[in-house]
């Protein structure tokens, strides 16, 4: 466990061995990512808007068989900026194959796209777009 100062809250972590007996344990793993889901003021109209902006291309339930690939998962500061918004209390992050190409792709879309990107040596670069609900999403084109 880990305290951090000025009364804030604690932080467990749960560190697996990274020994084989820890993957030969019988202890129960998730597999991957099933879903993201999200409140929407207009679902079809924000659906529509990330298969026409970004080509999500899921089915009538919500289903879409992404490529293979790296996925992060990470905890950010309770106080941090990166996700645009504070009441934002998590961001989407897409793996792209041409971050230069998606990002001309959505503002020719007349999406919000910020100005600016981040190179990341040996993790690839990143670009951000808010979409019509004013979530900041992650646009990632892995190193």
């Amino acid at each position: 466990m880990t305290r951090r100062g000025g009364g804030e809250a604690a932080m467990v972590w749960c560190r697996p061995a990274r020994s084989p007996s820890w993957q030969d344990c019988g202890m129960e793993r998730v597999l991957g990512i099933g879903g993201y889901f999200m409140r929407a003021a207009d679902p079809a109209a924000l659906s529509a808007w990330y298969r026409d902006c970004l080509g999500l291309d899921s089915d009538e339930h919500g289903l879409w068989r992404q490529g293979a690939g790296p996925t992060v998962f990470a905890a950010f500061e309770s106080e941090t900026d990166y996700f645009g918004s504070r009441a934002q209390q998590s961001m989407l992050n897409f793996r792209v194959r041409d971050l230069d190409a998606m990002l001309a792709q959505l503002r020719a879309k007349g999406a919000d796209v910020a100005e600016e990107t981040q190179d990341m040596e040996g993790v690839g670069r990143f670009g951000w777009v808010t979409d019509p609900e004013g979530n900041r999403v992650e646009l990632w084109q892995p190193a």
